[in-house]
């Protein structure tokens, strides 16, 4: 019979006060914000601005990304904001990102929040992966494979370890057995989101191990946003407007907007006292201030090496990091 994965839970020790609106001064830094162009991403990347922070918006469609930058200029005038075009559904399209990226200057923090919403089983992307599977995880392996040098480089230089994020989502702790092969997905859409958000805390966690071992200075976080709609999500031009076709959820009498959504992952990018390895969530799953959770296992420890290297083929990468013994 199949282990249940273990659940999260409330760190201990995790009492610390973070204010979403007072956040250290990010002058000097620069964020990669996937998924930039609406919801989560997007509002992410307004706070990273508003604090100082030069961001890169990244999406797939130039129009879109240019409509959320001017809505970031339209709350911060003064945003160091640039683009960068990205199809998670094309790893063609993301080894150029991430070679565009690479020649940046600096990349201080990666945050990877973009991903298909598309609940059709039957869809695929460009190299033929499940679309989930595809968009939520493969693209961001190979993502973090070609922009780690820089990200190591910046921590190298300043001091201060970069700090890649991933999103998942409390749906992990629903799962009903562990993963154990990235292939084997479901024909229920929210299920196989679910089970590539697990592997996605699978690689985030891993890929914290890996660096860490091999005294990389960059840290892996992951964050859970709880439930963010549209319905409680602040107006922008062309990201929430009338324009925009408003997305019902049933969880809306409980949930909070998707700019509140953002602060697990702005948290994770901006706080000092984060550490990597680390999840940060609402408390209860559903909306409020995020605090440090202990991680689950969504897992088998024994089959976590075996995962890495099949997402590595599936990506067509190798992550620039050296493998570890694992951990007693």
């Amino acid at each position: 019979m199949a282990r249940t994965p273990r659940r999260t839970r409330r760190a201990p020790g995790d009492q610390v006060a973070w204010d979403p609106a007072a956040l250290p001064d990010q002058r000097g830094r620069t964020v990669v914000v996937t998924g930039a162009t609406s919801g989560i991403g997007y509002f992410a990347a307004e706070r990273l601005a508003g604090a100082g922070a030069r961001v890169v918006l990244a999406g797939r469609s130039p129009e879109r990304l240019r409509t959320a930058e001017a809505a970031i200029r339209s709350q911060v005038p003064a945003a160091a904001v640039e683009r960068v075009a990205i199809d998670l559904a094309s790893l063609e399209s993301v080894a150029r990102a991430a070679a565009e990226l690479s020649e940046l200057d600096r990349i201080d923090g990666l945050l990877l929040n973009g991903g298909s919403m598309a609940m059709k089983a039957s869809e695929t992307t460009g190299d033929g992966l499940p679309m989930q599977l595809g968009t939520h995880v493969i693209a961001n392996v190979a993502l973090v494979a070609g922009t780690l040098p820089a990200l190591a480089r910046t921590g190298e230089r300043t001091g201060t370890p970069a700090r890649i994020v991933h999103t998942s989502t409390g749906f992990v702790d629903l799962l009903r057995r562990p993963v154990t092969d990235p292939l084997r997905t479901s024909g229920i859409g929210v299920v196989a989101y679910t089970r590539a958000k697990a592997l996605t805390e699978v690689f985030g966690t891993e890929l914290d191990r890996r660096l860490r071992a091999a005294g990389v200075p960059v840290r892996s976080l992951t964050v859970r946003p709880g439930v963010g709609v549209d319905a409680r999500t602040p107006r922008r031009p062309g990201v929430r407007d009338e324009t925009v076709p408003l997305r019902r959820n049933p969880f809306t009498p409980w949930a909070q907007g998707k700019d509140a959504a953002a602060w697990s992952a702005v948290r994770a990018l901006t706080d000092p006292r984060v550490r990597g390895g680390e999840l940060y969530a609402p408390e209860n799953g559903v909306r409020g201030l995020p605090v440090r959770l202990e991680p689950g296992e969504p897992a088998p420890p024994d089959r976590v090496d075996g995962l890495w290297r099949r997402l590595e083929e599936l990506a067509g990468v190798a992550v620039p990091v050296p493998a570890a013994d694992p951990a007693p």
